[in-house]
């Protein structure tokens, strides 16, 4: 039985060109340097990553929930059963998030450390040199940046509309939590998308340190880097794993 993805074809990949072409506009609009491009890929990382992990937590207590509700009669027998697995839900998904915020936003909080020695943001809090990223930077960050973040949600698309679990015949709770036909679990590959655009985002990071310290900086530059950001390497990776129909 056909999915999502597989029905997903390079033909699906022109919003990631327009994803793209908004991307580069916009830095080229603004007159973004080096150090723009690299924290405006920081931001995209920490907020869209952070935005799948709560679709990857929240979407499949909702359907479990959706499903117990579906079926409450046959828990009529037993009183209160249905109003336990919700709790258990509920205090399951938050428990996640918990763990995923601290893990996944300390992976950030770090980062932005680095970042701020090499490419200081200005807060308007006097002439000194900042060496140390706090609340204040946060918001700088936030409020320069922005403009960057459709383009980035809109390459991240395909994520975003995986459903984590389905309840229906082509997807099993099985499926979701546990190995099936040699195949990770569902659940494990969607939680590792979003530390897949760290790492990502560390290497562009990386050759945007070498490119500002060997003078490379120039519009040709940031397109090539944004091109690697924006492919759908999605489907490189889907072509690789999948096998030819007989």
């Amino acid at each position: 039985m056909k999915t999502e993805t597989t029905l997903e074809t390079w033909a699906s990949a022109w919003p990631d060109a327009l994803a793209f072409s908004v991307g580069l506009a916009a830095a080229w609009w603004a007159g973004w340097g080096a150090g723009d491009l690299v924290w405006s890929l920081w931001l995209s990382s920490l907020v869209v990553g952070y935005s799948l992990i709560i679709w990857t937590i929240v979407q499949p207590a909702a359907e479990m929930a959706r499903g117990a509700w579906k079926a409450r009669d046959l828990a009529a027998s037993y009183p209160g059963s249905l109003l336990i697995f919700w709790s258990i839900l509920v205090i399951g998904a938050l428990l996640g998030l918990a763990f995923f915020t601290v893990h996944f936003g300390m992976f950030h909080y770090g980062h932005s450390q680095l970042l701020i020695s090499f490419f200081p943001i200005d807060t308007g809090g006097g002439a000194q040199r900042v060496t140390w990223a706090d609340t204040s930077t946060y918001v700088e960050v936030m409020r320069r940046y922005w403009t960057f973040l459709p383009a980035a949600f809109l390459a991240e698309r395909a994520a975003f509309m995986r459903k984590p679990l389905s309840l229906e015949r082509d997807l099993s709770i099985a499926a979701f939590v546990g190995s099936q036909r040699g195949k990770p679990a569902r659940a494990k590959t969607l939680m590792w998308e979003p530390y897949r655009n760290v790492a990502r985002m560390h290497l562009l990071i990386f050759f945007f340190f070498f490119a500002h310290f060997a003078r490379l900086e120039n519009f040709a530059v940031y397109a090539v880097v944004y091109a690697a950001y924006f492919f759908p390497w999605r489907l490189v990776r889907r072509s690789a794993v999948e096998p030819t129909p007989a």
